[in-house]
């Protein structure tokens, strides 16, 4: 297993900084972002693919430091009943796929999406609960009409472009929120191709335990992001855990992100790490820092150390025979 880093930490450096910074943490691969929710990317793949001479100069700046390409990541919401929005986000997922395959990259992360709750609606409705039956006409459309159909053709094309597998990560706010969801749209697809990319933050909340969630998702894992979730249960215990209180709110909120094993000690993420390599998935584990608490250095910097302990630690543990 691979420790990795998702480029959009380092957001604010060029990209061979960031890269410089990402090797020099002894980090294995690089997650690279490629545009869409998370902001400024450090590639623009409709760029690259029409200049031979960049393409090759952004291959080269990732090879020549030791690292690997585990994913390239477009997380957007390319079913937003916005149509301007819509059709960037999924020009963006589109020329994301033609580059992974171009440079040999098996796979991309982004999101499911959410539609509106109908075609003229102006923003996404995420729906939680199936009363007033409204609800589940809602889903039903969202699911049949907008989702799936979606979905059926960008597995085809990826397939087409080379691209082996779409990780999908499962976050509130969008169609697949939970392994129920991400299965769900799987089984739709009837394809492969479409998979999980597995952040163990989004599931805690939600009272979702990320190590059974792996075994549920056996085979469905293709890639996994490394992010923490602490939940304050003096606020929780009382309000609950659907919190839309701003992050930045950290004393009042339920629960906030927190870079791996300051949310969860190492027993959690042994087992969680331990887990996977029983169900199969031997990838990156991508970190990803949005700990409101700690800057993006120091987050990085003691979440990289936290996980390659532990990885090694997994690693030494292994039996081996003659």
């Amino acid at each position: 297993m691979k420790v990795g880093v998702f480029s959009a930490i380092v957001s604010d450096l060029p990209l061979e900084k960031a890269l410089d910074h990402i090797a020099s943490l002894q980090c294995d691969c690089v997650e690279i972002g490629t545009g869409a929710y998370p902001g400024n990317a450090h590639c623009k793949p409709a760029e690259l693919l029409k200049n031979a001479g960049k393409l090759k100069e952004f291959v080269a700046a990732v090879k020549s430091r030791g690292l690997e390409i585990s994913s390239l990541s477009c997380h957007g919401n390319p079913l937003h009943p916005d149509a301007k929005l819509a059709k960037e986000h999924h020009e963006v997922f589109q020329a994301t796929v033609k580059l992974a395959g171009k440079i040999g990259v098996e796979v991309v992360t982004t999101f499911s999406g959410c539609p509106g709750d109908h075609a003229g609606a102006k923003y996404p409705n995420w729906v939680t609960c199936p009363w007033p039956p409204d609800f589940l006409k809602i889903l039903d459309w969202q699911w049949n009409k907008v989702a799936i159909p979606y979905w059926k053709k960008q597995v085809k094309f990826a397939a087409d472009n080379g691209v082996r597998k779409i990780a999908l990560e499962a976050h509130p706010g969008f169609l697949v929120y939970n392994p129920e969801t991400m299965l769900k749209l799987r089984d739709a697809t009837e394809s492969s191709v479409l998979g999980a990319n597995f952040d163990p933050s989004h599931f805690f909340w939600q009272g979702i335990d990320p190590v059974k969630a792996v075994r549920k998702l056996e085979g469905a894992i293709h890639h996994v992001h490394a992010k923490d979730t602490f939940l304050y249960r003096v606020n929780g215990d009382y309000d609950g855990y659907l919190d839309t209180k701003p992050y930045s709110d950290e004393k009042n909120r339920a629960w906030i992100f927190r870079t791996v094993g300051y949310g969860h000690g190492a027993d959690f993420w042994r087992d969680f790490v331990s887990t996977l390599r029983m169900c199969g998935y031997d990838g990156a584990l991508s970190m990803e820092h949005e700990d409101s608490l700690m800057t993006p250095a120091e987050g990085l910097r003691k979440g990289v150390e936290f996980l390659r302990g532990i990885v090694l630690r997994e690693a030494k543990g292994a039996v081996t025979w003659a």
